[in-house]
């Protein structure tokens, strides 16, 4: 019997954003006044990227601009409003897989590194 479980990629929590709860005595779907402009107050809930797409993005020289963030927490928001979940993200000459759930970036291809790949385990595709 195995007494210890080995997660090569563990699990990095992104703890700047907070839970998705309704408060008690709010409507489910939150299109009310009040609801939008808390929206238009509160500041975006980012994007992280993982040790590995870190790692993947200084190996493959792939740098990212504030507007190519702005693209991809756009193109992550969409991607979340149609219920997504894992969406391949092509911004520019790189490709980035994205957990949608958790705002992070898990890979990054650059163009050369895109040729002949198949991406597996994402259920949508955005071009930003």
């Amino acid at each position: 019997m195995v007494d210890s479980i080995y997660f090569p990629n563990p699990v990095q929590v992104n703890t700047a954003r907070t839970p998705d709860r309704q408060k008690p005595g709010t409507a489910a779907g939150g299109d009310s006044p009040f609801s939008r402009m808390l929206d238009e107050k509160l500041p975006g809930t980012g994007i992280t990227f993982s040790h590995h797409a870190q790692e993947r993005l200084k190996s493959r020289g792939i740098s990212l601009s504030p507007d190519d963030m702005e693209k991809l927490e756009g193109a992550v928001e969409s991607v979340a409003k149609k219920g997504g979940k894992d969406s391949l993200v092509l911004l520019g000459d790189a490709a980035l897989v994205v957990s949608v759930k958790n705002r992070t970036v898990v890979t990054a291809l650059d163009r050369a590194s895109m040729q002949g790949n198949v991406f597996t385990n994402i259920d949508s595709a955005v071009i930003a």
